[in-house]
């Protein structure tokens, strides 16, 4: 017999609403909602272009766990990632000392891990 996993509070701050896990889909909605366009934090064209050079000079992921890898056991790099995390709008948005080159699952994980504390 499978056994259910036990409902949970909404982790949005005053939603009652219970889930199975993560935000509720009101909450979830209301998030994407609130979210800037992508292009209004300042991944335009030009970004897409600086990280596509980026990304030719440096095709493995550059995180913290795969730089103890030798090249060809790392992930492939999808990404660039602001080390500073503030986007090409920050103070060193275009600065390539400011990036480094990561695959799309350890981009999300750095990413929940600096914005939620996951």
């Amino acid at each position: 017999m499978a056994r259910r996993k036990a409902m949970q509070v909404c982790p949005t701050p005053g939603c009652p609403n219970l889930t199975p896990q993560g935000r509720c889909p009101t909450c979830q909605a209301q998030a994407r909602a609130d979210r800037p366009t992508s292009h209004s934090r300042g991944y335009d064209r030009r970004w897409l272009r600086a990280s596509a050079t980026y990304l030719e000079e440096h095709p493995y992921c550059e995180c913290d766990d795969c730089s103890v890898l030798p090249p060809l056991q790392r992930d492939l790099a999808t990404e660039v990632d602001h080390i500073d995390g503030l986007g090409p709008l920050g103070p060193r948005g275009y600065d390539p000392t400011n990036w480094q080159a990561m695959s799309k699952r350890h981009h999300s994980r750095k990413t929940a891990r600096d914005t939620f504390g996951h």
